[in-house]
Parts: structure tokens; sequence; C-alpha cells
């Protein structure tokens, strides 16, 4: 894991919640962990990371994620197992 995805990882694991981490960056760790992503309809996406399974909208017009998005990115890691 690069420094980059770390940061992101500790991002996700502050408190208080940062409403301020773009989406593709949440990704981009996703997938350096190891998650399947699937692209749906429209904005959607799916990531599935040790049999857990998760679905997001990407954020437009801006790039951040807000911050119940950010919640549940660390929800997710969490229950795939996933923590700092």
């Amino acid at each position: 894991m690069n420094s980059k995805i770390r940061k992101t990882l500790k991002a996700i694991f502050d408190d208080p919640v940062n409403g301020n981490i773009e989406s593709r960056k949440i990704e981009a760790l996703f997938l350096s962990l190891g998650a399947i992503r699937t692209e749906r309809a429209g904005s959607a996406v799916s990531f599935v990371l040790n049999d857990i399974r998760v679905d997001f909208h990407r954020p437009h017009p801006d790039k951040e994620a807000v911050r119940y998005r950010v919640k549940d990115a660390r929800k997710f890691l969490e229950q795939a197992g996933i923590t700092l």
C-alpha cells in the first residue's frame, strides 16, 4: 500500500468525519485492498471485498464524497476486516 492510499485510509477513519475526500481516492483504496468493482447504471458502482458488498453513487458535479458516504466507506471497511 503506497503512502497516498494509506493517507486515504487514515482520512476515512479520522474523527470527526472528513467530507473532503475525493470519491476516486476512496475507490482507489478499495481496489488496492483487492475489492472487485462493478459498474452499474448511471453513477452507481458496487464493490465486493472479503464477501462484503457495498453500493455507492459517484458524486456529481462535485468530486468529494459527502460525510455520510465516508461513514459508509468506513463501515464497509470495518465489516470487511480492514482497520487502521
